[in-house]
């Protein structure tokens, strides 16, 4: 059977506002040990998502962390899963998108978030059950 989004996702969602700092936003994601922030924005109730990577991308251009805000640097053309995904559709999915995270959704809420190390440290933890269950 294969193994679920469910199986794999941190439930540890981090929402953050538009209007969030990337220096808040930053220090946010560290105290949680997270790599990615849902943001969430009132005025249109849509949800985006802002990962490390565009924070890094934002300093290495040279911005300042204290102006630019989470609303400049969310990806709002995000792609959504549910618990029920299999391991196979979500890396599918971030393979033909090029993000290594995704939201989890169950209906309209957010209830994790699922990321490239989630799904290696899965597929690791079956390979190594696989390896030790075959006969030498």
């Amino acid at each position: 059977m294969p193994t679920l989004v469910r199986d794999a996702m941190t439930t540890v969602v981090l929402t953050i506002g538009p209007a969030h700092t990337l220096r808040q936003a930053a220090a946010l994601m560290s105290a949680r040990r997270v790599g990615a922030a849902v943001v969430f924005d009132p005025d249109t109730s849509g949800l985006g998502i802002l990962t490390e990577r565009d924070i890094l991308n934002s300093l290495g251009a040279g911005q300042d962390p204290d102006r630019e805000t989470a609303q400049s640097h969310t990806t709002t053309d995000v792609v959504f899963a549910t618990e029920e995904w299999t391991l196979q559709q979500a890396s599918a999915a971030m393979t033909h998108g090029g993000f290594r995270h995704l939201i989890v959704l169950d209906g309209q809420e957010p209830i994790g978030v699922v990321s490239v190390r989630d799904i290696v440290r899965c597929w690791t933890c079956e390979a190594e059950e696989a390896v030790g269950t075959v006969a030498v």
